[in-house]
C-alpha cells in the first residue's frame, strides 16, 4: 500500500479535549443502517448519498460477505455549540437492509468537551463501550468481523495498534451478509440522527482528511480476506440539512484505502 500523504499520518488535538475513554452520553448512541439523503448532492459525484453514513460500501448476494477487516486514523474533532457525533467503523451489512454488525470509534463533541471512545455492536441493540481500549486521536486503529466456519458465530477484534491495546468478543450474528463497510457516520442518538461532528485529521490543522487507511502493507483493508477492490461508483457522501458535510476521496493506487473530509469538498487520496 502507498504511504499516506504527510497530511494524515497523525491526528492532533484540540485545547480542552478529552482524551480519556469517553463519558457515557444522556441518550443511548446506535449505529444504524444507511438512511437514503432525502435530497442528493450535487457538489461532488458519488455512488450514493445518505443523511448518516459516508466512505465506502461493496454489496453483493446473501451470504456473500464472510469477513472484512479495516484500519483507520482516530480523527479529532472541533467544539461546536451543539452536541455533535461522528463515528468511524468497519462493517457487514446495514447498506440495504436493517442489520448489521460492526466495531469502531467514536469521536463527539458534547458538554463543553470532545470525547473517544472504542465500541462495538450488534443491532438491534445499542453500542458497546470498550473501555479497556483508551482512545485518542491519532490513534491508528485496525479492526477484523469474521465468521466463524460458516457458522452463526462471528469473531469481532478492535486493536490499537498506537497502544497495543486489544479486546476480541465472539457474538452470535445472523443478518443476510450482502454488503461490507467501511464508513463515517452521524450515529443516531435519542432516537435521532445526530448532527455530524466537525471531524478533521489534526497533523495539518482543522480541515485536513481523516484516513481510512493503515499506510502499511498490514493490516489493510480488506473484504473476505482479499483487497476490496474499491471504485467510485461505491462511494458515498453524507447530507445533513441538504449540505453535504462528509465526502470521501477516490480510492487509493492499490484500491484499499481512502481519505475522509468534513464538508463537500473531496480530499486527495491516500499518496497523492
Amino acid at each position: 500500500m502507498r504511504e499516506l500523504a504527510r497530511s494524515i499520518v497523525t491526528l492532533g488535538v484540540t485545547v480542552g479535549l478529552c482524551l480519556a475513554a469517553a463519558a457515557t452520553p444522556a441518550a443511548a448512541v446506535f449505529h444504524k443502517p444507511r438512511v437514503p439523503a432525502d435530497r442528493a448532492a450535487t457538489t461532488t459525484r458519488a455512488g450514493w448519498s445518505s443523511s448518516n453514513w459516508s466512505g465506502y460500501a461493496i454489496t453483493g448476494s446473501a451470504g456473500h460477505y464472510a469477513s472484512v477487516t479495516g484500519t483507520w486514523v482516530v480523527q479529532a474533532v472541533s467544539p461546536t455549540k451543539k452536541a455533535t457525533y461522528s463515528s468511524q467503523w468497519v462493517g457487514i451489512d446495514g447498506f440495504n437492509d436493517s442489520s448489521l454488525i460492526q466495531t469502531g470509534t467514536e469521536s463527539d463533541y458534547y458538554s463543553g468537551s470532545a470525547h473517544y471512545s472504542a465500541w462495538w455492536e450488534i443491532l438491534p441493540a445499542a453500542e458497546t463501550v470498550i473501555p479497556s481500549i483508551a482512545v485518542t486521536p491519532g490513534d491508528l486503529m485496525s479492526a477484523s468481523i469474521q465468521q466463524q466456519a460458516g457458522t452463526s458465530s462471528w469473531k469481532i477484534t478492535l486493536t490499537d495498534e498506537t497502544t497495543g491495546a486489544t479486546f476480541i468478543t465472539t457474538q452470535t450474528y445472523t443478518g443476510p451478509q450482502t454488503s461490507a463497510e467501511w464508513i463515517e457516520e452521524a450515529p443516531t442518538v435519542g432516537g435521532r440522527i445526530a448532527p455530524l461532528a466537525h471531524y478533521y485529521g489534526a497533523s495539518g490543522g482543522q480541515g485536513s482528511p481523516a484516513a481510512f487507511d493503515s499506510g502499511a502493507p498490514s493490516p489493510i483493508n480488506s473484504v473476505n480476506g482479499a483487497s476490496p477492490a474499491l471504485t467510485g461508483s461505491e462511494s458515498g457522501v453524507m447530507v445533513q440539512q441538504r449540505a453535504q458535510v462528509s465526502t470521501p476521496s477516490a480510492p487509493d493506487g492499490d484500491a484499499d484505502g481512502f481519505n475522509m473530509e468534513y464538508g463537500s469538498t473531496a480530499p486527495p487520496a491516500p499518496g497523492t
